[in-house]
């Protein structure tokens, strides 16, 4: 630290040194130090170093702000114990006034920032600004990353626009990419990404840490990213990653197999490996290897499984029952089909849910309880594998119904001045600030909060949203219909011919068996609109009721499939009534 020498320096000759970390904010408030310092002056110097003709104040702001409103008040410019920093050395004069700052009063984080940087900037390296401090250099490498963001960036962290999972993502972008947030962010019809949508931007999609790497990462030739807020790197190039990745699955995959397991599986990158639908076997009866490859890298090799069905298949024939199969029926819907119909169901359970409090209560006690792979707490985003699927859920009842109750539950919040956004960066303070605001609403408020939450933070793709469809009563007639999209989807021949029967009858149905899928669409959009016969507007294929129906025997169907494994569940429940008014808290008891 620097030298100094004691003096008396008139009043009139101090200055604020733009070395003083609090330079340039608004005249502070000295109400609580004035009275002691009228009474029995300074009893601490002023530390200050020579600059020009004048010394600027590096520590001591408060104190000279308090004897400037005693001069004014007294009309006399006193004399002032100051200690002169006798060394030229701006990086010494910065230390001095963080550490004095930060020990007097509590600095904002982003004055801690720009402090460090300009240490930094002075020539301190890392290691001396953590000695400084008492501080690990992660620590201070992290102040550095988030000092060396955009000043606009910066500036919105500063205001509370950002949250931490959101600055911190930043740290890792370039400057341009820092531009092009900041253009998002300013733009009326694009969004900005936030949170982990934020690093997945920043990295070119699912970020992919470094410990999931099943390959030597000493080997590795591609770039991999510090995250300075994270315990693992970052892999800059997904493809690069993922052939070194498969390379070492290939690996793996060999190593088994030497080692005398009969099948190896390697599930499609994505696909979750259902336990509840296999059973334990041993490698010597049998049993396989599956092996579960997730977008986030994450690799896991389930050894010694079969599934349900084929256990059975063992069973009965170890009882003379016969080992007959009946031959495999190919599903009735296709991929992007079944993801149009299982969002739109997913839709219409969220804006069941939302007006649904106490079933929303008894489901968030449920997770609470067993957890999801939402429950972290985040929003559940509607995001399609085609456009023109994306385009017919956004534009669907179910979702401008959910906007609708999110907005009932963010204004309880606005009304109070509160940011009513999820957010996940575990900030205490907002934790308080929200559980604060709760605390002055009433239970009926609170639950319709709670229901708007939980519908925004439901699942999709599971049997909870059948089960949720279910027991809210949900009406789909009212949530959709069937649009050119999903005719455009539906290509069966099969199941369209199972919906002309549905709507009409089993003759007419049989008599364009035979026609093109074409053909038998319009005959369906006929039917529906009128075409020469009764119009049928309320029909809605077996997929889209409440509880879905098969169109073709024994095909596979995700939504019927889903629905078959937890029904059970729910023998006993009648039902609610998605148009009812949301129950109170003494409704739920």
């Amino acid at each position: 630290m620097a030298q100094t020498d004691l003096k008396h320096i008139p009043l009139d000759q101090l200055r604020i040194s733009k070395l003083n970390m609090r330079h340039g904010r608004r005249k502070p408030d000295v109400s609580d130090i004035l009275p002691s310092i009228r009474e029995s002056g300074l009893r601490q110097t002023l530390l200050v170093r020579r600059e020009g003709k004048s010394y600027g104040v590096i520590a001591g702001r408060r104190r000279f702000f308090a004897l400037k409103e005693i001069a004014k008040e007294t009309g006399e410019t006193p004399l002032v114990p100051c200690a002169i920093m006798t060394e030229t050395d701006k990086a010494s004069a910065l230390a001095a006034s963080v550490i004095e700052n930060v020990g007097r009063l509590p600095a904002t984080e982003m004055e801690q920032y720009e402090a460090f940087k300009r240490l930094h900037e002075e020539g301190k390296p890392v290691e001396d600004i953590a000695g400084f401090f008492g501080v690990t250099e992660l620590l201070v490498r992290r102040v550095l990353a988030l000092a060396a963001l955009a000043g606009p960036i910066r500036k919105l962290y500063a205001e509370d626009e950002l949250d931490r999972e959101t600055i911190r993502a930043l740290t890792l972008a370039t400057p341009d990419q820092q531009a092009e947030w900041l253009r998002l962010w300013e733009s009326e019809t694009d969004r900005a990404p936030m949170g982990r949508s934020c690093k997945a931007w920043i990295t070119g999609g699912t970020t992919i840490t470094t410990d999931k790497a099943l390959f030597d990462l000493e080997t590795y030739e591609g770039l991999v990213t510090t995250d300075l807020f994270g315990a693992q790197g970052v892999f800059a190039d997904a493809d690069q990653f993922w052939q070194a990745q498969s390379a070492a699955i290939a690996q793996r995959i060999e190593a088994y197999r030497n080692d005398g397991w009969r099948d190896v599986i390697c599930l499609e990158r994505g696909a979750y490996f259902h336990r509840w639908d296999h059973v334990r076997c041993a490698k010597e009866d049998g049993g396989k290897v599956f092996i579960e490859i997730r977008h986030d890298g994450t690799t896991t090799f389930h050894e010694g499984q079969i599934s349900s069905v084929e256990a059975r298949k063992r069973e009965r024939s170890a009882k003379g029952e016969g080992d007959t199969v009946p031959a495999a029926i190919r599903p009735e819907m296709s991929g992007p089909l079944a993801d149009y119909i299982l969002l739109h169901r997913h839709a219409a359970a969220q804006a069941s849910l939302a007006t649904a409090p106490a079933i929303a209560l008894r489901l968030m006690v449920a997770h609470a309880m067993a957890g999801s792979a939402l429950w972290d707490v985040r929003p559940f985003e509607l995001r399609a594998r085609k456009e023109e699927t994306q385009a017919s859920v956004d534009g669907s009842k179910s979702v401008a119904a959910l906007a609708e109750a999110t907005e009932r539950s963010d204004a309880l919040f606005k009304a109070m001045n509160v940011n009513p956004a999820l957010r996940r960066n575990g900030d205490d303070y907002r934790l308080c600030e929200l559980f604060s605001a709760l605390l002055a609403m009433s239970d009926e408020e609170v639950l319709t909060v709670l229901a708007s939450v939980m519908a925004r933070t439901l699942e999709a793709g599971n049997g909870i949203v059948e089960a949720i469809l279910h027991v809210c009563g949900t009406n789909l007639t009212k949530a959709w219909k069937p649009d050119e999209v999903f005719f455009d989807l539906t290509k069966d021949k099969r199941a369209i011919n199972a919906m002309i029967a549905s709507i009409a009858t089993s003759s007419l149905a049989d008599s364009c068996r035979t026609d093109t899928g074409k053909a038998q669409k319009q005959v369906l959009a006929n039917r529906i609109a009128g075409e020469g016969c009764e119009a049928n507007p309320d029909w809605r294929p077996g997929w889209m009721q409440v509880p879905p129906t098969r169109l073709v025997e024994g095909a596979g169907s995700a939504p019927i499939d889903a629905w078959a494994r937890v029904a059970g569940l729910f023998d006993g429940e009648t039902g609610g009534n998605a148009e009812a008014e949301p129950q109170t808290q003494s409704d739920a008891a």
